[in-house]
C-alpha cells in the first residue's frame, strides 16, 4: 500500500480492530450493558452510571395451596470511572509512513499495553469479591484432577453451563498444558504438546494471562473468634450490596491490616446451602472480606465488611445457620503471603463497558470511533518548534462484579 497521511481518523480505525484482537479475557466478560451508553451524541463523562437489577430467586412452594412470594429485586450500579490511554509522538515525516507500518511498529503495541492493562483492572476488581475458593493456596495447578475442582465448584453453585471461561497464570497454565501431553487422546496431545493450546476443559474456554493478578493475604495472628450469635440478615437489607458487618475478635492486638480485602475465610458450623433447593451442603461457606481491616488492643477486636451475607431463610439462603458465638475462624492461606489468583467463572459474573467518550470543543482535528463495543478518542497536538506531533489516545470504561455466586478462585492441591 502506497504512503498514507495519516489523520485522527485513519489511526482511530487501525486501532480498533487491533485493540479487538488483544482483549483476550475481557472478551469472556458480559457488554451487553454498552447498549445503554449509546444514546448520547457527544459521548460521556467520567463518573456517568447506570442501575443493573439483580435477579429475582423464589422458593419452592409444596402442595396446593398458594403462597405468594414477594419479588425483590436488588440492584447495583455500574459507574464508567476508568480512563486509560496511550500517548506518542510524531515527527512529519513519520505521519506519512505505510498504514501497514504504522500499524506494526506503534498501533500494535499501544493497544496491547491498554489491552493488558484493562484486564488486569478487571481481573483485580473481580477477584477481591469473589468469595469462593478452591484448591490450596500456593499449589501449582498441573492436572486434570486439580483443575476440575473448579468446574465441580461452579456446578455446586448452580452457575449455567454455558459462557464459563477460567484464567490461570502462565506457571498454573503451562502445568495444565505438561499434563496433557500424557494423555492418550492424539489430538488434545497435539495441540498441548506443538501448540500448548488447552482449547476448553470440562466445559470450560482455558485462557493464559501474565496478568492474573496476586493477592497478598493480610497480617493475620491469634485465633479469631466470630465475637457474639445471630449475626444474620435479610436479603432485604443488604439487596443492593450482598454484603454485611461481621463482629469477630481474638486476632492479634492492634495490628494494621490483620485483613486484607479479597482475604477469604470460612466460620466453623456455617455451610454452603444449594442454590435452588436450599439444602445444606457439606462445604463450609465461604467468605471474602470487603475492605482492609485492623484489630484493636484487648482481645483483638475486629468488625469485618463481608461477602455473602448470612442469610438463613427465604428465597435468598446463602447458608444453613448464623454462626455461633466464639465459632471459629479459619483463613484460606497464609499470612503476608503472596497468592496468584487463578479464577473460573460465567461470562455474568462480570460487566464491561467500554463507551464513547466526549470529544472535548477545542479538541480541533480529533477523532472518535467506534468497534464492536469499544470505543477510542485521538486527539493530536503539534510543536510547530519541533516539528513534532503529540497524539493522546483515551478510552473510558467501567467494570462491576455483577454476580459473585458463579464465580470461584482457584489453586493447585497439596
Amino acid at each position: 500500500m502506497s504512503n498514507t497521511t495519516l489523520t485522527a481518523d485513519v489511526l482511530a480505525k487501525i486501532a480498533l480492530p487491533i485493540l479487538e484482537n488483544e482483549l483476550g479475557v475481557i472478551n469472556k466478560m458480559y457488554r451487553a450493558h454498552e447498549e445503554e451508553f449509546s444514546s448520547t451524541v457527544n459521548g460521556y463523562k467520567k463518573g456517568d452510571t447506570i442501575s443493573i437489577r439483580r435477579p429475582a430467586d423464589f422458593t419452592l412452594r409444596t402442595g396446593p395451596n398458594t403462597s405468594a412470594q414477594d419479588v425483590i429485586e436488588g440492584k447495583t450500579t455500574l459507574t464508567i470511572d476508568q480512563q486509560i490511554g496511550v500517548d506518542f509522538s510524531f515527527t512529519s515525516s513519520d505521519l506519512t509512513l505505510k498504514v501497514e507500518d504504522m500499524a506494526t511498529r506503534i498501533i500494535k503495541p499501544a493497544m496491547s499495553t491498554i489491552a493488558n492493562g484493562m484486564a488486569l483492572d478487571c481481573l483485580t476488581q473481580m477477584y477481591r469479591g469473589v468469595y469462593n475458593y478452591v484448591g490450596t493456596p500456593g499449589q501449582r495447578v498441573d492436572s486434570f484432577a486439580d483443575f476440575t475442582k473448579a468446574p465441580e465448584r461452579l456446578d455446586e453453585l448452580a452457575a449455567p453451563s454455558d459462557g464459563r471461561s477460567a484464567i490461570l497464570c502462565p506457571n498454573d497454565f503451562w502445568g495444565m498444558v505438561g499434563s496433557n501431553t500424557a494423555l492418550f487422546s492424539p489430538a488434545t496431545v497435539e495441540k498441548a504438546l506443538r501448540n500448548g493450546d488447552l482449547g476448553n476443559i470440562g466445559g470450560i474456554d482455558m485462557l493464559m494471562s501474565q496478568v492474573v493478578p496476586t493477592h497478598t493475604v493480610g497480617a493475620l495472628g491469634g485465633t479469631p473468634l466470630v465475637n457474639g450469635a445471630s449475626q444474620s440478615v435479610t436479603y432485604d437489607a443488604v439487596k443492593n450490596t450482598w454484603s454485611q458487618s461481621l463482629v469477630t475478635d481474638g486476632w492479634a492486638n492492634s495490628v494494621t491490616g490483620v485483613l486484607k480485602a479479597g482475604d477469604v475465610f470460612t466460620i466453623a458450623g456455617v455451610y454452603m446451602v444449594n442454590a435452588k433447593t436450599k439444602a445444606t451442603t457439606n462445604i463450609l461457606q465461604q467468605f471474602v472480606v470487603g475492605t482492609d481491616a485492623d484489630s484493636g488492643a484487648t482481645t483483638g477486636p475486629a468488625t469485618l465488611t463481608i461477602s455473602p451475607p448470612i442469610i438463613v431463610a427465604g428465597a435468598y439462603q446463602t447458608v444453613n445457620a448464623a454462626p455461633a458465638d466464639n465459632a471459629p475462624i479459619t483463613m484460606v492461606g497464609s499470612a503476608a503471603t503472596n497468592y496468584r489468583q487463578n479464577m473460573a467463572f460465567h461470562k455474568n459474573a462480570m460487566a464491561l463497558a467500554v463507551v464513547p467518550m466526549e470529544m472535548p470543543q477545542a479538541a480541533y482535528g480529533g477523532s472518535r470511533q467506534s468497534y464492536k463495543g469499544l470505543s477510542v478518542r485521538l486527539i493530536p497536538g503539534y510543536n510547530h518548534a519541533t516539528d513534532v506531533s503529540s497524539w493522546r489516545m483515551d478510552l473510558l470504561y467501567g467494570r462491576k462484579l455483577l454476580d459473585p455466586r458463579v464465580a470461584t478462585r482457584f489453586a493447585g492441591t497439596a
